[in-house]
């Protein structure tokens, strides 16, 4: 498993890919001019993606580039002429967040390795199951998970499984994140994210930073999570410079290959860019206090020019990692030189003997020579000249050498495109609901919150945990269908949850909301009706018609499309957008609640974050079996469109969601729709009218 491990690291500029390549990497990730998760990188032309293609394809590292944030209808002819491109440079992997663009990719280039992105929220062994069996090739984990996780993901599929080692640490879980979004308009699952989670945000006895996590560091962890089945080390850090890229790759190359980073440089590494130090809390889940951090003084003031000197060392020349064999001999009044590497490519160079009567250059002085790579990719692992020598000197056979060297890495450079079947994008119009009152689908927390008025919804949707007997009970008393939630966070808990599934099913409860894929994958192997969510960040037609293939009855769109947006998705797949409820803008592992001196604070009721301004976002624990499985952070006020039927008329349904609400302020709301009257209390339009970047 050793020898398997990849150390895959960030480029965010042509300066910061050599300083991956040169310092060790095995892979090297990177974004076009546009569809990546960091838009704010300096990034990649089309010209500058051919070179890098080329560059680290002649030194033997494999290149994926990034096309994963959430697409809109009309752009997704954009991304596929732009995927058909990278099939053109043959790069080795794209990196896919959004399942239409998924879809479309499976059937226009089947021979091209998608990597599912982080921002997929992947974290359990049945969602990464499924997206194995609809032909993904690696799958990179959550940074949430934990060791025995990770084993556990490993044990389900012969998936390739990527981590993150180093580096950032979001609050949220990737793809869940909705705050920058609906603070600003710049969307994290686009590529924009404004990073309003390091501003102050203050939890009762709190540091004043309650969403900000130290920095990432599994480094010294590395050779234990290839013993897990992760095959691939990756390295956050695209917006940071080449020095801390070189840094961090060659610390994870010492790790994996050495078992040890020497001091000096993890002193350097920590020194180049830390939070408050570093955390591996999730992966060992130890969570809690101890795994928040903000960037001090110090931590900037470390960052010496020194520093940087020293490590920009690290990457000062090409790395010779590229074994090869060198063949000397004469072929009538030439000297040939064979160049061979170990995938079969081989490169000719000849030049005239010198002339009859002149000393040969003896065979151990060819071999020196022949040795001499520097400067080049090349390491020589054999070389062979005549026993007797050869008639050049010593120039002749350094330009020879030369000479086959650049034609060798000439050929390397080469590859031949990735097929792709361009095909005119056939989008049918969905067809008009015809409602006179948009249907509603009510969402609560607990049956203790539902309202009368909640008898007028056409569905309502209680927790997983719900008991049995008060699924019965409302049954009889005749209220409407009911689906019932599956955690959006399932971290580790997966079984335990197919239990409590088969349990309901077994009672007549078989509709279920899903709000990962995870879910999808049970519901589906289960025989079980499944209903997505908002949190499966469906922004396109392609992605309903994806997950309308997996078997899915209905689905909400994400709540970052425009009414306009959401008017002009096609499709037959019956879809619903959020028309009350405070909108989850974060879902995280480690409750932002618990940094304080007494840790979790075990809320009977949803406590409270409160920002610079005074706002107050509520957050509303999950839990299975006494355990926290996540935690949201909440809108500090609700999102209101029942007063907006004119603009929902492609919809059909509704998602009224209670989370902080007693059953009277539910039947208010409920009852003001109903009526059509004014909601009568502070709301927001939300991305409704003014969408996100």
């Amino acid at each position: 498993m050793m020898e398997q491990l990849e150390v895959l690291a960030p480029a965010g500029g042509w300066e910061s890919l050599e300083a991956a390549v040169f310092a060790g990497a095995d892979a090297v990730y990177l974004g076009g001019p546009a569809f990546g998760a960091r838009a704010n990188a300096k990034n990649f032309t089309r010209e500058e993606l051919a070179r890098a293609a080329a560059f680290c394809h002649g030194r033997g590292v494999r290149l994926h580039v990034t096309v994963n944030t959430l697409l809109k209808d009309q752009e997704l002819p954009q991304a596929l002429e732009f995927v058909e491109f990278l099939c053109s440079l043959s790069v080795d992997a794209v990196l896919v967040q959004d399942m239409g663009l998924f879809a479309l990719l499976r059937q226009r280039a089947p021979g091209l390795p998608l990597h599912c992105s982080t921002q997929m929220s992947l974290h359990t062994p049945a969602g990464v199951r499924l997206l194995w069996e609809l032909g993904a090739r690696r799958a990179v984990l959550a940074r949430e998970m934990s060791l025995s996780e990770m084993e556990e993901v490993r044990g389900a599929c012969p998936m390739e499984l990527e981590a993150f080692v180093h580096g950032a640490l979001c609050m949220c879980v990737s793809g869940q994140c909705y705050l920058s979004a609906m603070l600003g308009g710049r969307s994290g699952n686009r590529g924009m994210c404004a990073q309003p989670c390091r501003l102050p945000f203050a939890a009762p006895g709190g540091t004043g930073h309650d969403l900000s996590l130290k920095d990432l560091s599994l480094l010294e962890e590395a050779r234990q999570l290839g013993e897990a089945g992760i095959c691939s080390l990756k390295i956050e850090g695209r917006m940071k410079r080449p020095e801390y890229v070189a840094a961090a790759v060659s610390a994870c190359r010492h790790a994996v290959d050495q078992g040890a980073i020497p001091p000096q440089l993890a002193q350097d590494l920590e020194a180049v860019f830390s939070r408050s130090g570093f955390t591996k809390g999730y992966l060992t889940g130890k969570r809690g206090a101890a795994m928040f951090g903000v960037r001090r003084k110090e931590d900037v003031t470390q960052a010496t020019e020194k520093v940087f000197a020293q490590l920009r060392g690290l990457y000062r020349g090409e790395r010779q990692n590229v074994p090869i064999t060198l063949e000397l001999g004469e072929e009538g009044d030439q000297a040939v030189l064979l160049a061979r590497d170990r995938e079969g490519r081989e490169a000719r160079a000849s030049a005239p003997l010198e002339a009859a009567g002149r000393p040969p250059l003896p065979r151990e002085r060819c071999l020196q020579q022949l040795h001499k790579t520097g400067g080049t990719p090349f390491l020589v692992e054999a070389a062979a000249a005549p026993a007797e020598g050869i008639r050049l000197a010593v120039s002749a056979l350094n330009a020879l050498r030369r000479e086959a060297l650049q034609a060798l890495l000439a050929q390397r450079e080469r590859r031949e495109p990735v097929p792709f079947a361009a095909k005119a994008m056939d989008t049918a119009p969905h067809p008009r609901p015809g409602w006179e009152r948009l249907p509603v689908r009510a969402c609560f927390r607990s049956p203790e919150q539902l309202p009368p008025q909640a008898r007028r919804c056409r569905e309502i949707a209680l927790p997983l945990t719900t008991p049995v007997k008060d699924l019965k009970r409302l049954g009889e008393e005749g209220w409407p269908l009911i689906l019932l939630e599956l955690p959006r966070a399932m971290f580790g808990a997966e079984e335990r949850i197919r239990r409590l599934m088969e349990e309901r099913m077994d009672a007549g409860f078989s509709d279920f909301t899903c709000g990962n894929l995870g879910a999808v994958a049970l519901c589906r192997e289960l025989g079980a009706r499944a209903h997505g969510t908002f949190s499966l960040n469906i922004a396109n037609t392609p992605a309903l018609d994806f997950i309308q293939e997996l078997g899915l009855q209905s689905a909400e769109c994400s709540f970052e499309l425009t009414g306009r947006e959401l008017e002009a998705l096609g499709g037959s797949l019956p879809r619903g957008a959020m028309v009350y409820g405070r909108q989850a803008l974060m879902l995280t592992r480690n409750c932002p609640l618990a940094n304080s001196p007494k840790g979790c604070l075990g809320c009977k009721s949803p406590g409270c974050l409160t920002d610079r301004k005074r706002k107050r976002f509520p957050v509303v624990c999950a839990k299975l079996d006494g355990e926290l499985l996540a935690a949201e952070l909440l809108n500090s006020v609700p999102l209101w469109l029942g007063d907006r039927e004119d603009r929902l008329g492609n919809l059909d349904f509704g998602v009224f969601r209670f989370t902080v609400e007693n059953p009277v302020e539910s039947g208010q709301v409920l009852e003001a729709f109903f009526r059509q009257e004014p909601l009568g209390c502070d709301y927001t339009r939300g991305l409704f009218q003014r969408g996100v970047e």
